[in-house]
């Protein structure tokens, strides 16, 4: 996924905004990136890509994110979503249509 691609679906995060984040504050636990626009705290879904880009910036590794495009990614957060495992809050990008 390209820099500009949203990360945080329920709060419009990019992961451009997270990884600038990531370099100016310096977290010292993932979790800090919550500070970075509410990133996380909606329906959980991206909160292990989170955890990648602290390790990123940390330890310079490549992620899966740069492994899927961003329709792949949205697609995986809908059956996410879908499963009941997590609850977008109002205002969430809504989910793409199901595939069958």
């Amino acid at each position: 996924m390209d820099l500009d691609a949203k990360v945080c679906y329920c709060f419009h995060v990019s992961r451009r905004k997270l990884v600038n984040f990531a370099r100016q504050s310096q977290p010292k636990v993932a979790s800090q990136l919550s500070q970075c626009g509410g990133a996380g705290t909606g329906c959980g879904w991206c909160i292990p890509f989170l955890k990648q880009i602290f390790e990123e910036q940390r330890d310079g590794v490549a992620t899966e994110l740069d492994q899927l495009t961003p329709d792949e990614y949205a697609q995986k957060r809908a059956e996410y979503v879908r499963s009941g495992k997590g609850t977008p809050p109002p205002g969430a990008t809504p989910l793409p249509p199901a595939q069958i």
